[in-house]
């Protein structure tokens, strides 16, 4: 195992600040790093002066551990494994997932970008509460902006079932299926993505269908400021756990995005070109001024074909309509 001194020149992050710190704790390779307690380590960080510095190193050092320890795979074992393990997860809107090839596919991240009150939340709400309600496991819902709305939840889940006994029982249970954890920061972010791959490892029974971050970039954007390495590196980070948990565990990812001003006053995803090589899907949301209208682009997505590429639907994203999602139309530039 390398030295810690020997990655600083392509780590800056694992600088001598952060070498002194390890070597106090006995921690000089990545060896060592192996057999000690992580989350010790990040408790003893958290006193330090400098401690948000030493918590992306440490952050760091896992990704370059994760990365080391993965084996070769060829061609044909991918193929196999995209063929017979990534479900597709429908969204809930027909038009949607018509456009997507099936809909959400498992061992992928899929991004929503948009400009606020485009829909995105809305969007999310949905394909949680339908990924809830048809197929079995749970849904992590990693909230940054307390828009998430149990009610808007339930309010989904009421409109495709009659009112009965039966059905309320069966929307309690689906409704108890779906995790909610309030996050407002990048640090905690990777704490509660670190702690997911733990769980899904050691727990066999801890089966987990799609994780949404809304929004992840409002976790990311605080840290990127002021022209500085280490907010990049968190974000890229960040972005590679991600990647690592959908593939490792079949797990359909859904962040969502927001615009920010580009060159000539054009609007543009936020968070940068090193971003937009993460997510394998992108789609972008727009809603026609002064109407609940909102037409969804698919600007990106790795399975399809370049021709569809610009293909957008319309759909109504009307927050206190019960039936808005089944008022859509679909308008195709294939």
């Amino acid at each position: 195992m390398a030295p810690l001194k020997g990655l600083e020149r392509n780590y800056p992050l694992i600088d001598s600040n952060f070498q002194k710190f390890c070597a106090t704790h006995g921690i000089f390779t990545l060896e060592d790093f192996l057999v000690h307690d992580i989350y010790l380590l990040a408790a003893l960080a958290e006193r330090d002066y400098a401690s948000d510095k030493l918590k992306q190193g440490i952050t760091q050092i896992l990704t370059i551990l994760d990365c080391q320890s993965r084996p070769c795979i060829n061609g044909l074992e991918l193929l196999k494994d995209a063929e017979n393990n990534k479900c597709v997860l429908s969204t809930g809107c027909e038009r949607i997932d018509a456009l997507l090839q099936g809909g959400l596919r498992g061992g992928h991240v899929t991004e929503i970008v948009g400009p606020s009150s485009s829909g995105k939340t809305q969007f999310c709400l949905q394909a949680a509460s339908n990924v809830a309600r048809q197929y079995s496991g749970r849904v992590m819902y990693f909230d940054s902006g307390n828009s998430f709305s149990p009610k808007r939840i339930a309010q989904f889940l009421h409109s495709s079932d009659r009112p009965s006994t039966k059905a309320s029982e069966v929307s309690k249970k689906i409704m108890s299926n779906i995790l909610h954890h309030s996050i407002f920061d990048i640090f905690t972010l990777l704490d509660m993505l670190h702690q997911l791959v733990t769980n899904l490892k050691t727990q066999v029974d801890y089966q987990v269908r799609i994780l949404i971050i809304d929004s992840l970039s409002s976790l990311i954007a605080p840290v990127l400021g002021g022209g500085g390495v280490h907010g990049h590196g968190l974000m890229v980070s960040a972005g590679f756990l991600l990647k690592e948990l959908a593939h490792e565990h079949n797990l359909s990812i859904l962040v969502t995005n927001h615009m920010v001003a580009g060159e000539a006053g054009m609007s543009k995803p936020a968070l940068g070109e090193s971003w937009k090589n993460i997510p394998h899907v992108r789609l972008m949301l727009s809603r026609r001024h002064g109407t609940n209208v909102s037409s969804i682009s698919l600007l990106k997505h790795t399975y399809l074909e370049s021709r569809i590429q610009f293909s957008f639907i319309q759909l109504c994203l009307v927050a206190q309509d019960l039936e808005a999602h089944h008022k859509r139309s679909i308008v195709a530039d294939m």
